[in-house]
């Protein structure tokens, strides 16, 4: 069990009725301005139809867009960049992208061309920005109100790091962290560690850690982190480092501001600081996709569906409630388990009369864990798994 469900467990409300009380249902809506925002010039391949345009660096995919085929259309896929995109000449020769390797036994800088020859590995992943449900905080935390379109399912594919690092001799004694740096173009007269994006992850996480060149079949756009990203399953997507320039395996936690302030569960009224838990692995999550929230449906029989994951463990059940939490009955996953990091499809085929339904769904992983009723409150909006939050409010006539 991660520190965040640990710290959801000391966060729970006594009773289904009093907690949805307490945070209210998320029949949420976002601003008609929002909508009209045009697509940034990097991203103008996304479809217009199936996004939503925060900002010129945050895009969301629509609720009623993720569809039931599991995998995630690139041009449907969210967009969180916490620098703007390198130039889009990085393309121009992708074999040639170098990424340095350190703190192995021979450290050294590969090319993309060259890391083809070391292996290759392909692995479906929910990539997830660690504010996906943002919007649902009552305390409306500064950044992008994500609800449920900072995700998605994804396959990439690429050469695995523990092949490279085996390749290079081995991790050298005494490295406890995976550290990956991006290699965005940094602001000039600015700390560089003040803006650059590295993070810093448990030594097991290069288990799993891919260092990929292909998004669902494609080279990786330059929108997700092409030519190079580094792909580490079942992690928030700021973990995720694109544009890979640097991979170090390191004794120490990054010092740069986004691993030592940026990205930690800060209770509410605090600081940010090291000493609190990081954003690191998803947890365990579901939501509906279909009724759409404040959706207005005819009586009668409806598919009630979704999608479930639980970030490093799979996902094992999924229960749907169509009574605000009241009573529960089992979903069936539909079409192909694509293993453990990637999302399960759910439905649930009932039968709904006239009135208003509060529906929910609520995950349960491999390892036990449930998705919890109510969110962990911080300061960030960070990691909201709350079913309670992620249920949709139907009219039936």
């Amino acid at each position: 069990m991660n520190t965040v469900n640990s710290i959801q467990r000391r966060h729970m409300l006594a009773g289904s009725a009093s907690a949805l009380a307490a945070i209210g249902l998320a029949s949420w809506t976002r601003p008609a301005a929002a909508q009209a925002k045009p697509l940034p010039a990097y991203a103008t391949w996304k479809d217009p139809a199936s996004v939503i345009v925060h900002s010129s660096s945050t895009i969301e995919t629509r609720r009623d867009a993720f569809g039931t085929s599991i995998i995630t259309p690139a041009d449907k896929l969210y967009i969180r960049n916490n620098l703007p995109s390198p130039d889009p000449s990085i393309l121009n020769h992708r074999d040639g992208w170098e990424v340095s390797i350190e703190g192995v036994q021979h450290p050294r800088a590969l090319t993309v061309g060259q890391l083809k020859s070391m292996g290759i590995e392909t692995v479906a992943t929910v990539l997830q920005c660690s504010g996906n449900g943002r919007g649902f905080f009552p305390s409306k935390p500064s950044g992008t109100p994500w609800t449920v379109g900072a995700a998605g399912c994804v396959v990439w594919s690429g050469v695995p790091l523990r092949a490279v690092v085996e390749a290079l001799g081995g991790v050298s004694p005494g490295m406890a962290y995976l550290t990956g740096t991006g290699g965005e173009k940094l602001p000039e007269g600015v700390d560089p560690l003040s803006v650059v994006v590295e993070r810093s992850l448990p030594l097991k996480a290069m288990d799993d850690a891919l260092l990929a060149w292909e998004l669902n079949g494609a080279p990786i756009p330059l929108a997700h982190g092409g030519p190079l990203r580094l792909v580490v399953p079942g992690y928030q997507g700021v973990n995720n480092i694109k544009y890979v320039k640097r991979v170090a395996f390191t004794s120490a936690e990054s010092k740069a501001k986004i691993m030592s302030h940026g990205y930690r569960i800060t209770p509410p009224g605090a600081k940010a600081e090291p000493s609190q838990p990081s954003v690191l692995e998803m947890n365990v999550k579901s939501w509906v996709n279909s009724p759409a929230p404040d959706g207005k449906l005819t009586a009668g029989t409806t598919q009630i569906h979704g999608v479930a994951f639980g970030g490093t463990s799979a996902v094992k059940r999924v229960e749907v409630s169509i009574d605000g939490g009241k009573t529960w009955k089992d979903a069936k996953f539909v079409g192909p388990d694509l293993g453990r990091f990637a999302w399960r499809q759910f439905v649930l085929q009932t039968h709904l009369p006239a009135g208003t339904h509060t529906i929910a769904s609520r995950a349960t992983d491999a390892a036990g864990n449930v998705q919890p009723e109510v969110r962990v409150e911080n300061v960030g909006g960070y990691s909201n798994n709350s079913w309670a939050d992620h249920a949709v409010k139907v009219m039936v006539a």
